[in-house]
């Protein structure tokens, strides 16, 4: 499988993706953000960074780049579609996921481990996350806290989109194990369709134990398992 993982001036983390699909016995190839075509990738990321330098706000520069375009239409069609951290942002900024990420409560920055519970195991993003499995992934945010409307967050629940949450390490999802003061301890979610998918914590900085942790290795592989899929749109 091959993944287009996206580049924006100031992105940082678009090696990290680099590696870790490569790590997984794939390929990935880095698509600047000036380019109107993904060049026939099976899945997009976009990473983790500073599109833009942050102006405006996170993410809000970035959603109007013509890669975006592409990604636009690549999800339209059922592409997978992953956004970390700041791909997250873009992701919300472009609309293709609901909400928005905001300053984190204490208006500070966040380098540290943080335990996510998995909400749902059923999509493309999550089916190959054991069950009752705690994950343990790094954050680097400074605007990672997620933030909707009262019927968004409702229809989000109630449709299963909330993929992960801020946890403790024994899976309780209380107000101390949320480092940023997202709503309802919610780390990422996907699209009503649940071919797009966003998540503050980096899975790209957790796919080799001398890392301190390979469970990001989990959300990769259940990309995987979903592009071999007899049923995955093909492009």
């Amino acid at each position: 499988m091959n993944f287009a993982v996206l580049q924006f001036p100031a992105s940082n983390c678009d090696q990290d993706c680099v590696h870790a699909v490569r790590v997984l016995g794939h390929s990935a190839s880095l698509l600047w953000h000036k380019e109107t075509f993904l060049g026939g990738a099976d899945a997009v990321i976009i990473p983790g960074g500073f599109s833009y330098g942050d102006y405006l706000r996170t993410g809000a520069i970035a959603r109007f780049s013509p890669v975006m375009q592409a990604v636009q239409g690549f999800a339209a069609e059922g592409g997978l579609v992953l956004g970390i951290c700041n791909g997250f942002q873009i992701l919300c900024e472009a609309g293709l996921l609901p909400g928005a990420l905001v300053r984190n409560r204490d208006l500070q920055f966040h380098c540290e481990q943080v335990f996510l519970k998995t909400a749902n195991l059923d999509t493309p993003f999550t089916s190959r996350i054991p069950a009752h499995k705690i994950l343990k992934i790094p954050i680097a945010h400074g605007e990672g806290c997620y933030y909707a409307d009262p019927g968004t967050l409702e229809a989000l629940f109630s449709r299963r989109q909330v993929l992960w949450q801020y946890c403790d390490i024994q899976g309780a999802l209380t107000d101390n194990a949320n480092p940023n003061g997202s709503l309802m301890n919610i780390a990422g979610i996907c699209n009503e369709r649940r071919n797009v998918a966003g998540l503050m914590p980096h899975p790209d900085r957790a796919c080799e134990c001398i890392l301190g942790s390979a469970d990001g290795r989990f959300i990769f592989e259940s990309m995987i398992a979903a592009l071999q899929s007899p049923a995955a749109p093909r492009h």
